[in-house]
């Protein structure tokens, strides 16, 4: 098992400073001191254990944390912050592209997808209607397709 000793520091000094910034009247403590702040205390926890640690494994939660805390403050500190479900699937894309930087191993396939994904969410553009006029037997069998693609990534061997 790797060392936690970062982890825990970071986790500890930041919920520290976390219920410091409760005590004492400070400029945006409203903001500062919400339970999305945990989330990126956490996250940044995860992440300094995944870069000072070399413990890739706590890259991904990380990465996930800091992305949920900046959302969520990102929704209560600025008005036009996109409050749409894309944005989900954007942060565990965008997730998954940086643990293919970092590792070059994996995260690439996934993450392309769910940013792409994301991105045509945010467009609403509806693929399906793209192909709705000249194409009414792709319409019928895209599931099909995906199911069949989502069996050979699964039963595939290496």
């Amino acid at each position: 098992m790797k060392q936690q000793r970062i982890f825990l520091g970071v986790l500890l000094s930041g919920l520290g400073a976390f219920f410091l910034t409760n005590q004492y009247s400070l400029p945006y403590q409203e903001q500062v001191a919400s339970w999305p702040s945990i989330l990126l205390i956490i996250g940044l926890a995860f992440l300094l254990q995944s870069i000072l640690g070399k413990d890739t494994s706590s890259l991904f939660p990380g990465l996930i944390l800091i992305g949920l805390g900046i959302h969520f403050h990102g929704l209560s500190l600025i008005p036009s912050w996109p409050e749409h479900w894309g944005m989900y699937t954007l942060i565990v894309g965008i997730s998954f592209l940086l643990v293919y930087v970092r590792t070059k191993k994996e995260g690439l396939i996934p993450g392309l997808l769910l940013t792409i994904f994301s991105i045509v969410a945010f467009l609403s553009i509806d693929p399906v209607e793209w192909l709705q006029p000249t194409h009414k037997i792709v319409l019928d069998l895209w599931p099909i397709v995906l199911i069949c693609i989502g069996l050979f990534f699964i039963l595939k061997r290496k």
